[in-house]
């Protein structure tokens, strides 16, 4: 087999992978970001049944289905100028400023609060990351009808003070890592910013936050203190490298000569061919046997007797 015809596959599988992994990776965050959106409008629906005669500015804490155990959710109805004008003092972790608007504009809007306890890792995976908190989740929705489900969410900015999350049972970072903020959009957009104080975060948007820290690998251990194990190791090591540079350098001289013998048997057919085609001699008979002759002689023989001084 032509050595070229088998390296083109396995060149154009070397620059396609990284191409496959990275296609692969979207299509996991793709699959994830669906996931959660299908849960907030879960969410939504069983938030909106807490209402029987709702007061404005009151929250309710709703229940979840049965198969969402240890997810926490509440609303709270609000009309849009005294969201604007006042603000919300404390909404479960949430403390809104005055300066919070939501478009498209609506008369009166829900509050959705969410605690994803235990299931935050799920529906939003973070790898290389260690979640500290909870991921919580404020999302603000159309008002008008209270019965009604799978609605779309309205676009809720802060344009004054930030909205502050206050995150009071969260873990303490591990030793070397350092403690920060994470938002995620309604998009599938992720965003790390620093904490604005102890357990506290903030933010001019709505969407689901939560404090992480990053994942420390543990020190490889040093030779000198491997021990016995760790020079084993490395003498393997070494030993292998050795053998599979000898077993190389072999396996490339006996490429060498078989190229070189092919080449001499090729040589060989070669000529062996061009005598196979070259020109005939004459045969002539002497007795009963066949003898090559030639056509002609370059000198004619003399005899002694004949000849003259």
């Amino acid at each position: 087999m032509n050595f070229n015809a088998m390296l083109v596959p396995v060149l154009c599988l070397f620059f396609l992978f990284p191409a496959l992994l990275a296609q692969s990776s979207a299509s996991n965050a793709s699959s994830t970001s669906a996931a959660a959106r299908a849960l907030d409008a879960l969410l939504q629906n069983y938030a909106y049944r807490a209402f029987v005669r709702p007061k404005t500015g009151v929250p309710y804490d709703a229940v979840v289905p049965s198969n969402l155990t240890g997810i926490q959710i509440a609303a709270m109805r609000l009309r849009s100028g005294s969201l604007r004008t006042r603000g919300v003092k404390m909404y479960k972790e949430f403390e809104i400023p005055i300066g919070v608007v939501e478009r498209s504009y609506v008369e009166h809007l829900v509050l959705v609060y969410q605690n994803l306890g235990n299931w935050s890792l799920r529906y939003y995976s973070m790898p290389n990351y260690t979640y500290l908190a909870p991921v919580l989740g404020l999302i603000a929705y159309d008002a008008s009808d209270l019965s009604a489900k799978n609605l779309p969410e309205l676009d809720l900015r802060a344009f004054g003070d930030p909205i502050k999350i206050n995150f009071s049972d969260a873990e303490s970072a591990p030793g070397g890592s350092v403690p920060k903020c994470v938002w995620f959009d309604l998009h599938g957009l992720v965003k790390f910013s620093n904490l604005t104080a102890p357990n506290e975060c903030s933010t001019i948007q709505q969407g689901h936050f939560s404090i992480v820290a990053e994942t420390i690998s543990p020190p490889i251990p040093s030779p000198a203190r491997g021990g016995k194990e760790s020079n084993n190791r490395r003498t393997w090591i070494i030993v292998g490298s050795v053998v599979g540079g000898v077993a190389l350098l072999a396996f490339l001289g006996f490429l060498v000569l078989w190229a070189r013998k092919c080449k001499q048997r090729k040589k060989m057919q070669e000529m062996e061919k061009a005598a196979d085609v070259g020109e005939a001699l004459h045969m002539t008979s002497v007795g009963d046997t066949k003898a090559p002759s030639a056509t002609f002689t370059r000198t004619q023989p003399t005899l002694e007797n004949e000849y003259v001084p």
